[in-house]
């Protein structure tokens, strides 16, 4: 049922958004895109101004250069020099921010001498004067925003949060095997040659100390002693049976499995970010595929050498009474390196891509649009923004894919 849904959901809000990104369907004029693909374009490619015998034609260049506005002018359809025009250009976003552009004359154009910021959406006002004559445009130009009524964002399942500071636990990812600890191994063995006269246990069973384990005749006596089990543990190998003669040979071993050893493998560039005491949350390959919970730890050792020239032992002690870590048994392990607090963060999953740079979907009222992050640490469930969102800003936390896929169908017309 929630499958069904669900799907119904998605298909509600798709249509919902092609009707928002085209309002001409619903029988409701031109939409912003349709109007946008029939403003004419000057000869470097830019969206042309018209008024009485004066023209601008406005670019937003970035190759090579941080993105800036360029402005070409004319009159009667010939060059103006760019120094007879005094120029500015206010661009107003979402959230109420407006960015001032100011402009001086650089070869054939006018050129902004401040960074047109992404995301390139937003509402134009033109300012221009040329000679006696004062000119003003105001238009739109927006990228990456889409808009949604309440009841197909609650169908569609989208959640927000507010962006702000986070505590980041950074971890090392390390494999391993579980190994049984050395000075838990013990092998039992006769105090006196002999032959074995009975074994009463075998591999795999369990044993307490003290508990009699075996019998062995002496053969200068030739009475019988019992061998009594060094330690609660488990009989693991066993190499006498009976009639053996004991000749100063052990009859089995016993390990004591209630600890044992995580034996990791850290490589040069992981070694340079542990250290003993670190605290170590240990998974079964299984359970960390799953994302289960693992058991805490800390690291107890870290070898001085590498082994094959490339790789050092770490290695850290686990509670093992019931029995669930078992020698040989691959694992992987975090190592909590950092707590770091940063001031700003995003959850991982709110992350979408938009031409190819990492974004999230900031929500003004109904209206989404994308914002453009640079980021920094992240700990798998939050990301550190370096810039791009200003704090307090809500972003969509989950099913943003409904807006990406929105907002793709119109990206490629966006000028640059």
């Amino acid at each position: 049922m929630t499958f069904t849904v669900n799907r119904l959901a998605a298909s509600m809000l798709l249509a919902a958004l092609t009707l928002t990104a085209n309002p001409a369907v619903a029988g409701g004029g031109h939409g912003h895109d349709d109007h946008h693909d029939e403003e004419p374009k000057g000869p470097n490619g830019g969206n042309l101004l018209s008024e009485g015998h004066f023209e601008l034609e406005v670019t937003v260049f970035e190759d090579g250069v941080p993105p800036e506005m360029r402005v070409y002018l004319y009159q009667d359809g010939q060059p103006v020099s760019p120094a007879d025009v005094d120029l500015s250009v206010a661009l107003n976003r979402l959230g109420g921010v407006v960015d001032d552009l100011s402009f001086v004359p650089e070869r054939d154009y006018l050129v902004s001498e401040q960074v047109v910021a992404e995301p390139h959406s937003f509402d134009v006002s033109i300012r221009a004067q040329y000679g006696d004559e004062q000119y003003q445009w105001d238009y739109e130009s927006h990228e990456g925003r889409t808009e949604i009524p309440q009841r197909l964002l609650k169908l569609a399942g989208v959640e927000t949060a507010l962006a702000e500071a986070q505590t980041l636990t950074l971890t090392e990812t390390l494999f391993g095997v579980i190994q049984t600890m050395q000075d838990r191994i013990y092998s039992v063995s006769a105090p006196y040659d002999g032959v074995v006269q009975r074994m009463l246990v075998s591999i795999g069973d369990s044993v307490k100390k003290g508990q009699v384990i075996a019998e062995v005749r002496n053969v200068q006596t030739l009475q019988s002693y019992p061998i009594t089990a060094p330690s609660d543990g488990e009989v693991t190998r066993q190499w006498l049976n009976v009639g053996d003669q004991t000749r100063g040979r052990a009859l089995l071993e016993v390990a004591d499995l209630s600890k044992v050893w995580v034996d990791l493998s850290a490589f040069p560039d992981a070694l340079e970010k542990i250290a003993v005491g670190m605290p170590v949350e240990v998974h079964t390959m299984h359970d960390a595929g799953e994302g289960e919970a693992g058991m805490m730890t800390r690291l107890s050792y870290i070898a001085p050498t590498m082994t094959g020239g490339h790789i050092a032992r770490a290695r850290a002690e686990l509670e093992n009474t019931e029995g669930l870590w078992r020698p040989g048994m691959h694992v992987q392990a975090n190592v909590t390196t950092e707590k770091r607090t940063v001031p700003l963060a995003v959850h991982v999953d709110a992350l979408q891509k938009f031409r190819e740079m990492d974004v999230v979907f900031g929500r003004y009222g109904n209206t989404f649009e994308v914002r453009m992050l640079a980021l920094g640490a992240t700990d798998g469930q939050y990301v550190e923004v370096l810039s791009g969102l200003a704090p307090g800003t809500e972003y969509v936390t989950a099913n943003s894919y409904m807006l990406i896929a929105d907002v793709m169908k119109d990206s490629a017309k966006h000028a640059h």
